[in-house]
């Protein structure tokens, strides 16, 4: 069974991959991921502060944002997964 320390590490690193995947650092005015594993829950908390994206694509702050926090939960399932295989 994952630690909460690794649940939590997990979830951050691969929230931070979506965001710096769509962003170069230099293009982000501000981003922000908070993420708390008490009790069995995770919750994932996304900011993310850039320019405009491409609408056409619908890469959005916003929906990098919520694809990020998206990519946590899934990280977070897989380690599970991996740990009780």
């Amino acid at each position: 069974m994952p630690t909460d320390e690794e649940v939590v590490q997990t979830a951050a690193e691969a929230a931070e991959g979506v965001i710096l995947a769509h962003y170069k650092q230099s293009e982000l005015t501000d981003f922000d991921v908070t993420v708390t594993f008490e009790d069995g829950v995770l919750d994932v908390d996304v900011y993310v502060n850039a320019p405009d994206g491409d609408e056409e694509t619908g890469d959005t702050a916003e929906t990098v944002a919520d694809e990020a926090a998206r990519a946590a939960g899934d990280a977070v399932d897989e380690l599970f997964e991996s740990d009780s295989a």
